[in-house]
């Protein structure tokens, strides 16, 4: 099974941490399933942005972005080359890094 790597967080996860999940599943999947509360405003139905992850190493052995995830991200808070979001990338058998950006769009909204 994939490993991923999460970065330091300092909401999410401020230690970092490391978890696995099968090939197939999202990221964000993977996330939630280990009790990293990653947001996700769209329940996983790629309408918004909130999961946005820049994937720091791995970004190769992800499925490819569709034209629905590259016209988002076009809104992603922090928006870097190698940014995904979550709830569309899907592991393969590889192991990924992955840095959750300080913000969301959320987070710009509600003035945190």
């Amino acid at each position: 099974m994939p490993v991923i790597k999460i970065l330091p967080h300092p909401e999410y996860c401020p230690q970092g941490a490391q978890v696995t999940a099968p090939a197939g599943t999202s990221i964000c999947e993977a996330l939630l399933d280990h009790d990293i509360d990653i947001e996700h405003a769209c329940d996983m139905s790629c309408a918004c942005t909130t999961c946005h992850v820049i994937v720091r190493e791995g970004f190769a052995s992800l499925n490819e972005l569709d034209e629905n995830e590259e016209d988002l991200l076009d809104r992603a808070w922090g928006l870097e080359p190698q940014s995904r979001l979550s709830c569309q990338a899907i592991l393969a058998q590889s192991d990924v890094v992955v840095e959750i950006p300080k913000y969301s769009i959320n987070h710009a909204k509600e003035n945190h």
